[in-house]
Order: structure tokens, then C-alpha cells, then sequence
């Protein structure tokens, strides 16, 4: 899998020079969960209580957020793990279980709790941005637009390329880049990005971008124009949803 990482990453270089730029290689695990009826709030209270076990055992509180509009999953939460080698190094693993069993919670009580809020949760190791990175682009977000894709067969560079060039048209139009994310292990998907906002209403800003700018930007992109950005997209997907989601505090 690392092999055929690295062969999209060099295809996706030869498309759009800015992708050779990156380096896109710390691991995260993300967790999509949907909470059983009428346990929501019991799942966001056991991950509360949760976190200074993280602390405890050396590893980075994962980031989360709350759906509000779109795909069927009530919270979306990315683990940082830093890579395969450094998270599941001897030490840590057991200074990670030493901070488990000790909880308030136990690790086996958390996994019963957890088990009995959720109906349903699909784990997708990542390769992403680097963890400061991530953490600076969530502070200060409210509101957060997420684009999960299935490529079509052998479009995976090509959509890659696509999401680089379509966070180009974003600065162009003096929005923020999206943050990308791209399938290293687990479920079916590709590749998701995260776009970060204050609020709805700063989501929503792009939409008084006059039609001169959004066409300026869309061509310095590398797009026909900005009409053809949604269209393109599509020609490489075989699956997309989006979701809109709130922090939660």
C-alpha cells in the first residue's frame, strides 16, 4: 500500500507541480460513527470523559465533530497517530494500555459503553497534513464542510490532482484550502478533505465572489473556467458525499 502511495503521489506531481511540494505522510485514523437512537449525547460524554486518558498514555486527543447536515454519521473523529511504526511501538502500546486499564473507565468498560451507543462505524487509516497543521486549521473552526470520495478504477491520482487544484481556485478567491487526506488502510474510500469555517455563514461567504474572479481563479487553477470544476470532478468519481458538521464543545 505504502508503494502504491508513493507511485499516485509522484503521478499526482507530474499533473500538478504544487503536489510535489507537500508531504502529506503523518497517519491518522478516522472513524465515522452513528450513534445508536437516543445515544448521541451518551457517545459524546464517554469521549469526554476519554480524553485525559490520551494525555495519559502520550497520545494526541483525537479531533472531532458533530454531523449536522448530510451523510448518515452523528460524529467523525481523526485520531492522530504520527505513523504504523512510532503508534504501535512497543512502549507506546504498553504505556497505552497502562493509561487504559488505570482509567476511571477501564479499557474493557469503555469498549462495552462505547459498543452499546453505536449502531454502526467504519474506521480509514490516512496519510494527511502534519499534525500542527491540522491542529491550527481546527482551532478557531466552528463549522466544517467534509468531501469523502471512491475514485473510479485507476482515477485515483487524477482526483488527487483534482482536490490540489481545486484548493488552488479556493486561495484564488480568497477562501482557505480545504485539507486533504488520502486512503492508507481500512474502508473503501479515497480520499476525503475538510474545509474549515467559522460558522455557517462564513461557509456560505463564497457565494458573493464575483463571477470576473471566480473565472480568473478557475483558469489560473487549471480549469476551463469555474462552471467546469463540479463536472470535471464527477468524471473521476464513482461515489461522494458531503457532510456538513459543527464542533462540539
Amino acid at each position: 500500500m505504502k508503494r502504491f502511495l508513493l507511485t499516485v503521489t509522484a503521478i499526482a506531481a507530474t499533473f500538478c507541480p504544487a503536489a510535489a511540494a507537500q508531504t502529506d505522510t503523518y497517519l491518522y485514523k478516522a472513524m465515522f460513527v452513528r450513534a445508536a437512537p437516543g445515544k448521541l449525547l451518551d457517545l459524546i460524554a464517554l469521549y469526554k470523559e476519554r480524553m485525559p486518558v490520551y494525555d495519559a498514555a502520550g497520545d494526541a486527543r483525537p479531533f472531532w465533530m458533530r454531523h449536522s447536515q448530510g451523510d448518515q454519521w452523528d460524529i467523525m473523529f481523526l485520531f492522530p497517530l504520527g505513523s504504523w511504526s512510532e503508534y504501535f511501538s512497543k512502549e507506546r502500546m504498553a504505556k497505552r494500555d497502562e493509561a487504559g486499564n488505570k482509567a476511571k473507565v477501564p479499557q474493557s468498560e469503555f469498549a462495552r459503553r462505547f459498543y452499546n451507543a453505536v449502531s454502526w462505524h467504519e474506521d480509514l487509516f490516512v496519510e494527511g497534513p502534519p499534525l500542527e497543521t491540522v491542529r491550527k486549521s481546527w482551532e478557531g473552526a466552528g463549522f466544517f464542510h467534509v468531501e469523502i470520495f471512491i475514485s473510479l478504477a485507476g482515477k485515483q491520482a487524477e482526483l488527487r490532482k483534482e482536490r490540489e487544484m481545486e484548493n488552488a481556485y479556493l486561495v484564488g478567491i480568497g477562501r482557505k484550502p480545504n485539507l486533504i487526506f488520502s486512503h492508507d488502510q481500512g474502508a473503501a474510500w479515497d480520499l476525503f478533505t475538510i474545509g474549515f469555517y467559522r460558522d455557517l455563514k462564513h461557509y456560505a461567504e463564497s457565494a458573493d465572489v464575483p463571477e470576473a474572479k471566480r473565472e480568473s481563479a478557475a483558469k489560473a487553477a487549471g480549469f476551463d473556467n469555474a462552471d467546469a470544476i463540479g463536472p470535471y470532478l464527477r468524471s473521476l468519481i464513482a461515489s461522494h458525499h458531503d457532510t456538513l458538521a459543527v464542533t462540539i464543545k
